[in-house]
């Protein structure tokens, strides 16, 4: 009983304390990304117009699923999310076209350490509004990608689209577009020869509706292999049946394009 006590007295004493300082650096480094990639630009926590899932503990560092959604009609023009401690922060940054819809955007991404994620969108009166989740994982950033590095290029640029719902003009569709890259970001080591593999990522994405743009997105390294981006998109009547086309470019400057049929309900 009397180790008890003590250990909860210096629990008392030391624990709190400690916890509270490292979140106050928590903050601070927050601060510092935020003035890094927005500059001296003010943020508001909006819990009503953004808000961002992710799991408190994740099952797989290297492959954690992530969902920022908005509030319908807030007109939003862009969405940042960044992983506050990661190598490389900034996951993603998105802006949205005429044919686009802010209101949903899922990926898969990577995190190296207990860390802060933040999920910033930006109005079209230049607001921003940000909104953050605690995620504990760590060791994501440096976990192989499952296979070879031949392997693992030799799929790569390939593309899939699935379509959830019914296809209807004026109407937000929600689509996932799944790309086969590995996206090396230079800290996986080879198992057999020990030796790191180049890095190789995926940079942009560029997502059009009949020529008309959905959304472009720039990456760094914390996307997961085998990108998955969920988002939305808006067609209007003269777009159905239509062609979605994505144009993904990768850290080498290799361009992989596909088209895919958007069919109208029940055509």
């Amino acid at each position: 009983m009397r180790k008890l006590a003590l250990s909860l007295a210096l629990l008392g004493m030391f624990g709190t304390p400690a916890l509270a300082d490292e979140e106050a650096e928590r903050q601070a480094h927050w601060a510092e990304l935020r003035e890094a990639v927005f500059g001296d630009r003010a943020a508001v926590a909006a819990a009503d117009l953004i808000a961002l899932e992710a799991p408190k503990r994740a099952l797989d560092a290297a492959l954690v699923p992530i969902t920022v959604t908005t509030k319908p009609g807030s007109d939003v023009t862009g969405l940042t999310v960044v992983i506050d401690d990661n190598p490389g922060p900034v996951a993603a940054k998105v802006s949205y076209g005429p044919r686009g819809d802010a209101s949903l955007l899922t990926l898969r991404v990577r995190v190296n350490q207990y860390t802060y994620m933040h999920a910033v969108a930006e109005t079209s009166d230049g607001a921003l509004h940000e909104t953050a989740q605690f995620v504990k994982a760590a060791g994501g950033c440096s976990a192989p990608v499952g296979a070879g590095e031949a392997e693992s290029l030799a799929q790569i640029g390939r593309m899939k689209l699935r379509l959830s719902g019914e296809v209807a003009a004026g109407q937000p569709v929600d689509a996932q577009v799944l790309i086969r890259h590995p996206n090396f970001n230079g800290m996986q080591m080879d198992q057999l020869t020990r030796l790191y593999t180049p890095m190789r990522y995926v940079q942009q994405v560029e997502i059009t509706l009949n020529d008309e743009r959905v959304l472009s997105m720039e990456n760094d390294i914390s996307l997961a292999t085998d990108p998955a981006i969920g988002f939305r998109f808006v067609p209007r009547a003269e777009d159905l049946p239509g062609k979605l086309k994505v144009v993904v470019r990768d850290s080498d400057d290799a361009v992989f394009e596909q088209s895919f049929d958007v069919p109208a309900s029940g055509s």
